[in-house]
């Protein structure tokens, strides 16, 4: 991501609905498949500014990834040096199968070669160890946002599924998750887009609808929807984003 796009997660991801209900959803399908103990380790990829593992701390070791110099920056100062690890060439500088978690929030989508991300998951966990992943959804919601976090793209159920074929993962959960804003979210990214083209700035008149913090009962109120909605089976036909659960075989 540009410099500037880490300044803004920081800033909002604290109490924003999507950012708060993202970590609270990722927590509760840990504890499912868990819980996380002290003694286990969970490896956060992308860590980004550090808060998730920061979360996870009072539950089990965590380790931080990631190789963009202004997220370093962040995870420098929140973490101790044995927990901060960087890329070493392409591959993540821990022994096979020393890992019980991997998590990747949002970041699958940045990397060119996402297959070969998740076959670096598969050498680092234990046997049954637990990788939980969300990514965007949907080409059609495609954006300047997209663009500005240097998104390579978006993903249906199926492709991210086949991220994860079966002889080396069981996966126990994939589906899509915010649901319900899907058709606000297409009509304003579809509007920027119009607007675009007619030489109008997209941010004009303000900050994108993704860096606001709603008004507090509005931001409650799709947390708790966000949230809710992740734990069902039922599979939804669309949404903003997925999740996917799974443990190496």
């Amino acid at each position: 991501m540009n410099a500037e796009e880490y300044a803004n997660l920081d800033a909002i991801e604290r109490t924003h609905w999507y950012y708060a209900g993202k970590r609270v959803m990722v927590r509760e399908w840990l504890e499912r498949c868990g819980p996380p103990r002290p003694e286990q380790v969970l490896l956060d990829c992308g860590a980004g500014t550090g808060r998730f593992a920061l979360e996870m701390q009072p539950h089990c070791r965590v380790l931080v990834l990631d190789d963009h110099e202004e997220a370093l920056r962040l995870l420098r100062s929140r973490f101790k040096p044995e927990q901060i690890l960087s890329l070493a060439g392409d591959a993540v500088p821990l022994p096979d199968g020393s890992l019980d978690y991997v998590t990747a929030l949002d970041v699958l989508e940045h990397v060119p070669d996402d297959a070969a991300v998740v076959r670096g998951f598969h050498r680092l966990l234990k046997p049954g160890g637990v990788a939980v992943i969300t990514v965007p959804a949907s080409m059609a919601l495609w954006s300047d946002w997209d663009e500005a976090l240097h998104h390579y793209r978006r993903y249906h159920r199926a492709q991210l599924r086949a991220l994860f074929p079966a002889e080396h993962w069981d996966v126990v959960h994939v589906n899509y998750t915010n649901v319900v804003v899907y058709p606000a979210v297409w009509l304003v990214r579809k509007w920027r887009r119009l607007t675009a083209r007619r030489g109008v700035p997209s941010t004009a008149g303000g900050a994108r609808t993704e860096d606001e913090v709603p008004p507090a009962w509005l931001n409650r109120m799709l947390q708790a929807t966000f949230v809710g909605l992740a734990k069902v089976r039922v599979p939804f036909p669309f949404g903003v984003s997925l999740l996917l659960v799974a443990r190496r075989r």
